[in-house]
């Protein structure tokens, strides 16, 4: 595991578990105290905990931003398998995570594409964009995501039907498919999904193999997985024999 894929998984450890210790963080990684120590400096740097004896504890939820600037170059790498998958014309659907929200800046050469999405941040990138027609959800503002969840929302993706529907998860598991860590977040991309011809699940590889709180979708709902990793990639060999990767 190398040092952004680690300094994410202690983020989360974090978020789920709300303190960790140096001894622990070690013998699970199976690094030096001192590197994990160097690890809790970084993190401490960039806002995300305060450093107390033996450990660390979270500062409280990460920003829409903050969360948008992490493992941007693996961010990146999915955005630009993707972007060949959006077609010029007709209708898909974005969600609200960061990992779209960087395709949803590389899109060129669209006429009378329509996008429907919960996330304000990628609408506001696509009503920029010429041949592209942003649809907004409407609902409930969610500042941690900056997505728009809720009743609203819901009723509001379902009237609609797409080609692809271009969505992330903050874990993904071969048993239990793709997991949100919050229950409405979840709820949305589900009525989002239902709309859809195929979904095209696009996961960094920070994330597999993990689950959090709020189920989404199994495996076998999702049409393609797209990762930053090559094809071939070891790591994703569980995932082969459910779904078509990229």
């Amino acid at each position: 595991m190398d040092v952004e894929a680690r300094q994410e998984r202690i983020r989360e450890l974090l978020d789920a578990g709300g303190a960790v210790r140096v001894k622990d963080l070690a013998d699970r990684f199976g690094v030096s105290e001192m590197t994990i120590r160097r690890d809790l400096e970084e993190l401490e740097r960039l806002g995300v905990l305060r450093r107390v004896r033996g450990g660390a504890r979270p500062l409280g939820p990460r920003p829409f931003p903050e969360r948008h600037r992490r493992n941007a170059r693996r961010k990146a790498a999915i955005a630009k398998k993707l972007q060949p998958l959006v077609p010029e014309a007709g209708a898909i659907a974005f969600d609200a995570s960061t990992t779209v929200l960087a395709l949803a800046g590389r899109l060129t050469g669209a006429r009378r594409l329509s996008v429907i999405t919960n996330g304000i941040a990628s609408y506001r990138t696509l009503v920029a964009l010429p041949g592209i027609r942003p649809v907004l959800t409407g609902g409930f503002h969610e500042p941690e995501t900056d997505s728009l969840v809720g009743p609203i929302a819901c009723d509001a993706a379902r009237a609609f039907a797409f080609s692809r529907f271009f969505t992330s998860a903050a874990a993904l598991d071969v048993a239990v498919g793709a997991t949100e860590a919050a229950c409405e977040e979840a709820e949305v991309k589900r009525a989002i999904a239902s709309g859809a011809s195929e979904i095209v699940l696009a996961v960094d590889s920070t994330k597999l193999g993990r689950r959090s709180i709020a189920r989404t979708f199994d495996l076998a709902a999702v049409d393609l997985l797209v990762t930053d990793l090559d094809p071939d990639d070891a790591r994703l060999q569980p995932y082969r024999e459910a779904v078509e990767i990229l």
